[in-house]
């Protein structure tokens, strides 16, 4: 049976980490890069529409997004799943995200599966990995493996 002190680390832990993907969430969508960097260990990776690693090309790949047609996104993280291990941890959880593509209103919904590291106190992503269910023109509808975007197809949940 785990002590008092246990459970409530293990309780601080779990929030810190739901605390850490509202941050991203926020940080992403509005645009605050360096901010979003922090979240990462210094060799962390994005694997996704694309596939930098290092902060420096996560900066640049989300600062891009724009430039590619995906000029306003919000990100919605739900139904969280964290399994803790010591100062490691694996978060699955479900994205719906409405945005903006190529100046059409869009929709986009799929899945992340996290790998996160705990150091010196503070939760961190290793690896933020999204696979899409669907991403497209809102006024199309969605459906399972739907995609406007190319870059949303090659990161399928069922590719």
């Amino acid at each position: 049976m785990s002590t008092l002190e246990e459970r409530i680390a293990r309780l601080e832990d779990l929030e810190a980490i739901r605390y850490l993907d509202a941050q991203y969430c926020r940080h992403l969508d509005d645009g605050n890069w360096d901010d979003l960097m922090t979240l990462f260990t210094e060799d962390g990776a994005f694997d996704g529409l694309s596939h930098p690693v290092g902060k420096a090309e996560m900066k640049e790949f989300f600062a891009g997004l724009a430039d590619g047609g995906l000029s306003e996104f919000w990100h919605f993280i739900t139904n969280m799943e964290i399994d803790l291990h010591g100062d490691t941890a694996t978060v699955r959880s479900f994205l719906w995200q409405p945005c903006v593509s190529d100046g059409v209103a869009s929709i986009a919904a799929g899945r992340y599966t996290d790998t996160l590291v705990k150091v010196d106190g503070h939760w961190f992503y290793r690896v933020k990995q999204v696979r899409f269910h669907f991403f497209g023109p809102l006024d199309e509808g969605w459906a399972e493996n739907q995609f406007a975007l190319e870059n949303a197809k090659r990161a399928a949940v069922h590719p």
